[in-house]
């Protein structure tokens, strides 16, 4: 039996680090983003004076914001609590080994997952999901309780690791899929990474650089993204543990490569979390089995790892028609069109299930195997035994689930579903615990190809102006900023406005709600931009409009004269002159019941309230990213200082 139960509580305390950065992110979001005076707030999802039983509440919409009317507080005042009580929560699973257990996990999803179900459109995003199944999973994967002599290692923790597995396959392989799928011209051109670094959501410092790099250059790695996410992640499941550790150290390389030239939130730290789902514990304490030490056997293993490498990089070379050219580039093109990749999938989509059947099945066989011949005494044997297949049984419920989702990756596969399987999935759907390419894979398509689109946000206390912008912390504005490293903050405003500007503000109604709260001054969303007090003092504008901009970076040559990282155009009008008391705005919002009414909840326990106001008001004072790094940086300093206490008894 391989051993994972080291690489199991690395995997444990690096999801408690993922959540420690949502939940921190999230919480100093709210008052702003759902807060009463916050853009969405979230009191129009939670009716807390509503006259349902609780019972009713929790099942039209399942989130213990419904508590509130317990502890006395509204629904703004209850996020805070729940989002601090997350935070708390996977700080203590972070630096203590002892608390990453399942009744943990299960506080940890639950009330993550509360957050969710009230963000609205702020959390219609990859990351946010792909956190959802991979907290729900680790509460099988991780032990119900911890004894003093720490975490055993049982049968059944290949076969819930194994999930894991499963889960970043599906992922990788659907955001590559999508791509080649939605017959993008410039991905089968192998042009996106030429697009990608300036047009991406937040661009950070290196991008600039990124987007400068050889266009054949850019080519090819383009062609590598496909590789690493279509053929490499099926290796996951090779019986070669060689082959997967190599796997590993790829998928490494481009997750770390995207980290670095893109502010991709927390998403890509949860993706390298999840790739130790590929090692064991013999990649970390190196010891030799007796299979292992057997010459033979190690040199067939080299052997089958070569063939296996050699047979990708030739495949490479042939899709994709890479040759050396005679100045030292490499020329590359796709060399399959649109209906083989269209065969291909429709044929290797279900074999790929069948191969994460066949791996699961291995699995699932070794441990039930070794939870009958092991040594231990007959009651030990046979409460293991019932244990991994109470595990096999939930893994394969899971597993189905997840083959419906991914499925309709490919529209022939629609029909092939039993409608038995298709009717149970719809009911769990919602629950984000299995996720499809549609929840997977947000961007199939390369936007900005004429230019970054963004949106510039004016205001001014006369309609003949002048105007004055409104800058944000984080994404492009001001052409002369810097580009900033917010990762693993997830600045949801920021990101909203780039999916906004692909589009008109009829078909993102949350900007009329913005534009409100700009200008009447509400101090929790202006601190969620940047110098706002500084440009309008005291008062707000009367009036704000909306122009639509495209975004170029400098060229190379040009940065060395000048200070900006970019040159912008004019496009248009995005949305009109509003002022506050504009009838057809203040309509509007009355019917999204943005603005105060009656219904506003009193909060009631002045005890909580005060201390939560007090963390409140020191957290406000710390730049977001930076209290997600200190707080972390807290967190290994304890553990470091553990260890040192430890060696010395």
């Amino acid at each position: 039996m391989v051993e994972v139960r080291y690489t199991r509580n690395l995997f444990l305390r690096g999801i408690c680090i993922i959540y420690l950065f949502a939940f921190l992110s999230f919480y100093v979001q709210i008052p702003g983003l759902f807060g009463d005076n916050g853009v969405l707030p979230a009191r129009t999802q939670v009716d807390l004076k509503g006259k349902a039983s609780l019972w009713q509440k929790i099942n039209q919409k399942p989130t213990v914001l419904w508590f509130a009317n317990y502890l006395g507080l509204n629904v703004e005042y209850m996020m805070d609590l729940v989002g601090l009580t997350g935070a708390v929560l996977s700080f203590l699973g972070f630096t203590s080994q002892k608390l990453c257990i399942a009744p943990v996990f299960v506080l940890l999803w639950t009330l993550y997952y509360s957050l969710f179900q009230v963000g609205q459109v702020f959390v219609q995003n990859n990351w946010d999901t792909l956190l959802l199944e991979a907290g729900f999973l680790c509460v099988l994967i991780a032990p119900l309780y911890i004894s003093r002599r720490g975490s055993i290692s049982t049968p059944s923790d290949s076969v819930t690791f194994w999930t894991i597995r499963w889960m970043l396959f599906r992922y990788l392989f659907s955001c590559s899929a999508v791509k080649l799928a939605s017959r993008c011209p410039v991905w089968w051109n192998l042009d996106a990474l030429s697009q990608y670094f300036e047009t991406q959501c937040l661009p950070a410092p290196l991008s600039w650089y990124a987007h400068h790099l050889p266009i054949w250059f850019l080519r090819f790695n383009t062609l590598l993204v496909f590789i690493f996410e279509l053929a490499i992640p099926l290796l996951f499941f090779f019986p070669n543990r060689r082959v997967r550790i190599i796997a590993y150290y790829i998928q490494m390389f481009l997750q770390i490569h995207i980290i670095t030239t893109g502010n991709w939130n927390f998403r890509d730290f949860l993706v390298i979390c999840s790739l130790i789902a590929l090692l064991d514990d013999q990649f970390f304490y190196k010891k030799k089995s007796k299979k292992d030490s057997s010459t033979i056997s190690h040199i067939i293993s080299i052997l089958v790892c070569v063939i296996v490498y050699s047979a990708v990089i030739y495949a490479t070379i042939h899709l994709f028609n890479l040759k050396f050219a005679d100045n030292w580039t490499i020329t590359s093109d796709i060399g399959f069109t649109y209906k083989q990749f269209d065969q291909f999938l429709s044929r290797g989509l279900p074999l790929t299930i069948y191969i994460g059947l066949a791996s699961l099945g291995f699995t699932v066989a070794d441990a039930v195997t070794h939870s009958i011949l092991s040594n231990k005494p007959t009651t030990t044997r046979l409460m293991t035994f019932f244990t991994t297949t109470l595990y096999t049984i939930a893994v394969c419920f899971l597993f189905a689930m997840s083959a419906v989702s991914f499925s309709s990756l490919h529209p022939s596969q629609n029909a092939t579903v039993p409608i038995h399987l298709r009717r149970i999935h719809s009911k769990i759907e919602n629950l984000r615990i299995v996720n499809g390419p549609k929840e997977f894979a947000l961007f199939p398509k390369v936007t900005g190809i004429n230019g970054r689109p963004e949106i510039i946000i004016e205001g001014s206390n006369s309609i003949e102006g002048p105007w004055i912008e409104y800058e944000f912390l984080y994404k492009p504005g001001n052409v002369n900023n810097s580009l900033p490293f917010v990762a693993p903050h997830t600045p949801r405003l920021d990101w909203q406005m780039w999916w906004a500007a692909q589009g008109t503000y009829h078909q993102n109604p949350w900007l009329m709600s913005l534009t409100y709260r700009l200008l009447t001054g509400q101090k929790e969303v202006t601190a969620l931009m940047n110098n706002v007090n500084k440009s309008f003092g005291n008062n707000p504008p009367k009036y704000i409009k909306a122009t639509l901009y495209h975004y170029h970076f400098v060229p190379w040559r040009k940065s060395m004269n000048q200070q900006s990282w970019w040159t912008r155009e004019r496009v248009g009008e995005y949305f009109p002159i509003f002022s506050r008391d504009h009838p057809p705005l203040l309509e509007y919002l009355g019917k999204m019941r943005i603005l105060k009414d009656e219904k506003i909840v009193p909060v009631t326990n002045d005890i909580l309230k005060n201390i939560l106001e007090a963390i409140r008001a020191v957290v406000n004072k710390i730049e977001a990213s930076l209290l997600l790094w200190s707080v972390f940086t807290a967190g290994c300093a304890i553990i470091t200082t553990g260890h040192s206490s430890g060696k010395k008894k």
